[in-house]
C-alpha cells in the first residue's frame, strides 16, 4: 500500500505535471508533419509518392544535434537557459502552424514545403530544450515513470492534428483548421511557465568549442569506442520498422476507405485508451523490471502490432477492426517508446544534457525521416499488406541488439 501510495504522489507531483504537459507540446507539431499534413495533402489531390517526398521536410529532427551545443551553452534573455529556448521555439511553432491556414498545397507547394521545414526545425529546437529540462528535473529512479509520461501525453497530442482536426475539415476550410491547431500549441506556453529552471548542478561548458567537443568526448569515454558505436547502432534500429509502418498511417486509413471522419473518431478514440492504458502500465512495469527488460518486453509487443495494419489492409474499412488495430499499435508502439526514450536518458552525460540527447534523438529521427520519404514509393510497388511484412521485417533487427546494449541480467546504466 505505501509503495502504490508512493507511486500516485509522484505522479501528482509538479515534475510529472511538466512532464505530461511537455509530452504534448512536443508531439503536437510533428503529428501534424505526420498526420494532419498527409491528409491535407490527399484531400487537395496529391499522389501518395508525393506526399511521402514532404517527410523530407523533417530533416531538422535528423540535425539537431549541430545547434545543440548552443542550448547547452547559452540561453535567451530573459528567462533561464531551458526555459527561455523552450518557450521561443514554442513562440515560433504557433505562428508557423498558423501560416499554413493562408496556404494552398495545390498552388503554394514551395511555401508550404517551407513553412513545413521552419516547423520542423522550431520542434526541433523545442525538443532539445524540453528533453534536457525533463532529464534534469527527473531523478534517476523516475526516469522510467516520467518518460512514460511525457511519451503517452506526445501519443495522446495527436488526438489535435488527427483527430479534433480531420472531424473539423469534413465541416469547415482547412484554414480554420489549421488556425484551431495553432491555438492549442499554447498548453506548450502554459507548461514552460509553470516548469521550475533546473538547477545548475555542474558547470556549463565554458566555451562554444567546449560545448561542440566535450558531449562527444564524454560520450566516447563513457561507453568505450565500440560500446558507443552499438548504442548508436541501436537508436538507429530500434524504432526503424514501426516509424515505417506508421509513415502513411492517415493515408492508408483513407486509401482503403475510411472516412475521415472515421478516422478522427474511431481511430483516434482507440489511440487514446491504449496511450493512457499504457502509460500507466509502462511506468508501472518499468518500476518493477526496470529500463532494460523493458525494452525486450515492450520490443516485442511494438513489433507484433505492425502485423495488424497487414491484417487491417486486407479485411477493409472495417471499423471493430480499425478500432482494435490501432489500440494495439498505439498500446504496443507506446510501451516501445516510453522504455526507449528512459534508456536514452539514462546513457546521457548531466553535464552536457541537451547535446547528447539531440544527438541520439536526432539518430531516431533520421530513419524515420528516410523511411518516411520512401513509403509512397514502397507502397506503390508493393501494396498495402506486403508493405506491412516488410516494415515488420526491419525491425527485427533492432530487437536482436538488445543482448550487448541492454542485457537481460544486467544492472541499469548509471
Amino acid at each position: 500500500m505505501s509503495r502504490l501510495l508512493d507511486f500516485l504522489r509522484v505522479l501528482a507531483s509538479r515534475r510529472m505535471l511538466v512532464c505530461l504537459g511537455t509530452g504534448f507540446a512536443s508531439g503536437m507539431p510533428l503529428y501534424v508533419l505526420i498526420q494532419l499534413l498527409p491528409a491535407w495533402f490527399k484531400d487537395a489531390g496529391l499522389d501518395l509518392a508525393s506526399i511521402g517526398l514532404f517527410s523530407l521536410a523533417m530533416l531538422p529532427y535528423s540535425w539537431k544535434f549541430v545547434w545543440a551545443p548552443l542550448l547547452d551553452r547559452y540561453g535567451l534573455p530573459g528567462m533561464g537557459r531551458r526555459k527561455s529556448w523552450a518557450a521561443g521555439s514554442q513562440v515560433a511553432l504557433v505562428v508557423l502552424l498558423a501560416a499554413l491556414g493562408a496556404l494552398d498545397p495545390r498552388t503554394d507547394t514551395t511555401l508550404v514545403a517551407t513553412v513545413a521545414a521552419g516547423i520542423a526545425f522550431a520542434s526541433a529546437t523545442q525538443d532539445i530544450a524540453l528533453d534536457a529540462l525533463r532529464r534534469e528535473i527527473l531523478a534517476d529512479n523516475e526516469l522510467g515513470l516520467g518518460n512514460a509520461v511525457f511519451v503517452n501525453a506526445y501519443r495522446v497530442s495527436s488526438l489535435v492534428p488527427g483527430s479534433l482536426a480531420l472531424i473539423l475539415a469534413d465541416r469547415y476550410p482547412w484554414g480554420a483548421v489549421h488556425l484551431v491547431v495553432a491555438a492549442c500549441m499554447a498548453l506548450g506556453l502554459a507548461t514552460t511557465a509553470i516548469a521550475r529552471e533546473p538547477a545548475e548542478v555542474t558547470p556549463r561548458p565554458a566555451t562554444l568549442d567546449a560545448a561542440v567537443r566535450e558531449p562527444f568526448r564524454a560520450f566516447l569515454t563513457a561507453h568505450g569506442t565500440r560500446g558507443a558505436l552499438t548504442i548508436l547502432a541501436f537508436m538507429l534500429l530500434y524504432k526503424l520498422g514501426d516509424s515505417m509502418a506508421t509513415a502513411l498511417a492517415t493515408a492508408f486509413y483513407l486509401d482503403i476507405g475510411f472516412t475521415k471522419t472515421d478516422v478522427g473518431t474511431v481511430a483516434k478514440v482507440a489511440a487514446l485508451w491504449a496511450s493512457v492504458g499504457g502509460g500507466i502500465a509502462g511506468g508501472l512495469i518499468m518500476l518493477r523490471v526496470g529500463i532494460h527488460r523493458a525494452l525486450w518486453l515492450f520490443g516485442a509487443v511494438q513489433i507484433v502490432s505492425i502485423l495488424g495494419f497487414a491484417a487491417l489492409a486486407e479485411v477493409g474499412p472495417d471499423a471493430t477492426w480499425l478500432f482494435w488495430v490501432v489500440s494495439f499499435e498505439y498500446l504496443g508502439v507506446g510501451l516501445g517508446t516510453s522504455a526507449f526514450v528512459a534508456y536514452m536518458a539514462s546513457v546521457t552525460d548531466s553535464r552536457y544534457t541537451a547535446t547528447q540527447l539531440a544527438l541520439l534523438t536526432s539518430l531516431t529521427g533520421l530513419p524515420r525521416t528516410l523511411a518516411n520519404a520512401s513509403s509512397g514509393f514502397l507502397v506503390e510497388a508493393l501494396g498495402w499488406t506486403a508493405f506491412f511484412l516488410v516494415c515488420t521485417a526491419i525491425a527485427l533487427p533492432g530487437l536482436a541488439m538488445l543482448p550487448w546494449v541492454a542485457p537481460w541480467r544486467s544492472e541499469e546504466p548509471a
